[in-house]
């Protein structure tokens, strides 16, 4: 039978010895000393121009670096660094510095619409080069941008964690092709608004349906109820997100409407309260991105991204209907339950009674499942209802 790896095996580690801002990089060069660092995805080819010669880089390691000529690059080397640079004629960072905001994904449709913005274009270069099963060159540059987004993720999510708990990450998992403006639509915004204002952060698998609905009631928790409602009859005028140009341009135009809204926590925690967490994958980049995320963690990887969504959410997962995705999703969580692969886990609340009892009763298969787990009954952490607020009322007391 598996046991639980070591606690330190699944934790989120803080390296001492990564600089992975230019204020970072530039104290540190006042030591002339690099030696042993890593120096993740720095623009070192931008004014000021740092002055390298002298500085001790004995074992430093430059991953996804820019710098102002190619024999920078070389001279490193020969002076006992390793250098990883960004890989030509990729649209994406190799190593990229922070999560994606919903502004960064939406780059460029301003000026060439949706196959304009970057997202779009990366989702085109991925399709061009292999899709899923890339060549080795688009391989290792998958991996190093996926490797730079865990990075990205952890020094994300540090802050929230320390202050409120991993009991206060919520997950919500749902059908991708839940309409605007639906009754399950709606009732998965209320939900996110909800938990945003009971300090909880809110996750999603980053794409539309339930799971735009969810980013996009956290993206207004700082709003009166009726603006989620505003909102939702705006973006209910483009429902389908296979019309991707127009799904994309509501959004934005969701957003610049409540742009200016002030948000009631600190600058760290602020993206929290407005849109909390996605955490999407190209490989369903034929989707429109959700934009209503505070911070998006885009991967390439789908197997690493999903896990990545479950081990996040310790405080309670919501499942709002949804077909084989979402069962999927329901399973691969009970696994990391039945065994405590990442420790505690909370409530799991199924929305809509019919729908997870008759038209596909999966709890009651769950149920058992979980009374056997060697941690003893689980099941009790199995919860069906109707009602958004009895959701609420079981993730946050």
């Amino acid at each position: 039978m598996p046991t639980p790896p070591p606690a330190d095996v699944i934790e989120p580690h803080l390296h001492a010895g990564e600089i992975q801002t230019r204020a970072e990089f530039d104290q540190q060069l006042t030591t002339g000393r690099l030696t042993g660092l890593t120096v993740q995805g720095l623009r070192l080819d931008l004014a000021p121009v740092p002055d390298l010669t002298g500085v001790d880089v004995t074992g430093t390691l430059f991953v996804g670096c820019r710098f102002a000529a190619r024999d920078v690059g070389a001279d490193l080397v020969r002076r006992g660094a390793n250098v990883v640079p960004p890989f030509s004629g990729l649209p994406y960072p190799t190593q990229p510095t922070h999560l994606y905001t919903p502004e960064e994904l939406a780059a460029g449709f301003a000026e060439g619409g949706f196959t304009g913005m970057y997202d779009t274009r990366v989702y085109d270069h991925y399709r061009a080069h292999g899709g899923a099963l890339p060549d080795v060159r688009e391989a290792l540059g998958q991996r190093l941008h996926d490797h730079g987004v865990d990075n990205a993720l952890a020094d994300a999510t540090r802050v929230w964690l320390a202050a409120y708990g991993p009991q206060s990450v919520v997950g919500i998992m749902g059908g991708h092709a839940v309409r605007r403006g639906s009754p399950a639509y709606r009732m998965a915004a209320v939900l996110g608004w909800e938990l945003a204002r009971a300090d909880r952060l809110v996750v999603t698998g980053g794409g539309p349906g339930v799971m735009e609905a969810a980013n996009l009631g956290a993206y207004l928790a700082d709003q009166p109820a009726a603006e989620v409602t505003a909102a939702i009859d705006l973006l209910a005028t483009a429902p389908d997100f296979t019309d991707h140009h127009r799904y994309t341009a509501t959004a934005l135009t969701v957003r610049q409407r409540y742009a200016g809204v002030p948000r009631q926590r600190g600058a760290e925690l602020g993206w929290a309260r407005a849109g909390g967490l996605a955490i999407p994958t190209w490989l369903y980049g034929h989707e429109p991105a959700n934009l209503f995320a505070g911070r998006i963690a885009k991967y390439f990887s789908n197997a690493i991204r999903e896990d990545t969504i479950l081990r996040l959410a310790r405080g309670g997962i919501v499942f709002a209907p949804g077909r084989a995705g979402t069962v999927q999703e329901v399973f691969q969580a009970a696994t990391k339950t039945y065994y405590g692969t990442d420790g505690a886990s909370g409530a799991y609340i199924f929305l809509d009674r019919d729908y997870w009892t008759r038209e596909l009763p999966v709890e009651a298969l769950l149920r058992p499942l979980l009374a056997a787990s060697p941690f003893g009954d689980l099941s009790s952490t199995i919860h069906l209802t109707d009602d958004v607020r009895e959701a609420v009322r079981l993730l946050t007391t």
